[in-house]
């Protein structure tokens, strides 16, 4: 399976956000990181991140169902 994404570092307003995914009109994607952290933190953020795009979480309606599978 062949996904289309891009990586974007940013601050985000929250301090507790670590990372964010958008599903772009192309079907694309673009994972928001954020830049304070650390590389290594970073990388685990874009790994949490490709979990919800290939666990076709933008499907889903249960935030807590997506959290807890992203999260195994």
């Amino acid at each position: 399976m062949m996904i289309d994404y891009q990586v974007r570092l940013t601050t985000f307003p929250d301090t507790k956000t670590k990372e964010a995914v958008s599903e772009n009109n192309d079907g694309s994607y673009t994972i928001f990181i954020e830049t304070s952290l650390s590389k290594e933190a970073q990388q685990k953020a874009f790994m949490h991140a490709m979990k919800h795009i290939f666990g076709n979480d933008f499907e889903k309606i249960d935030i807590n169902e997506i959290e807890n599978q992203a999260h195994l």
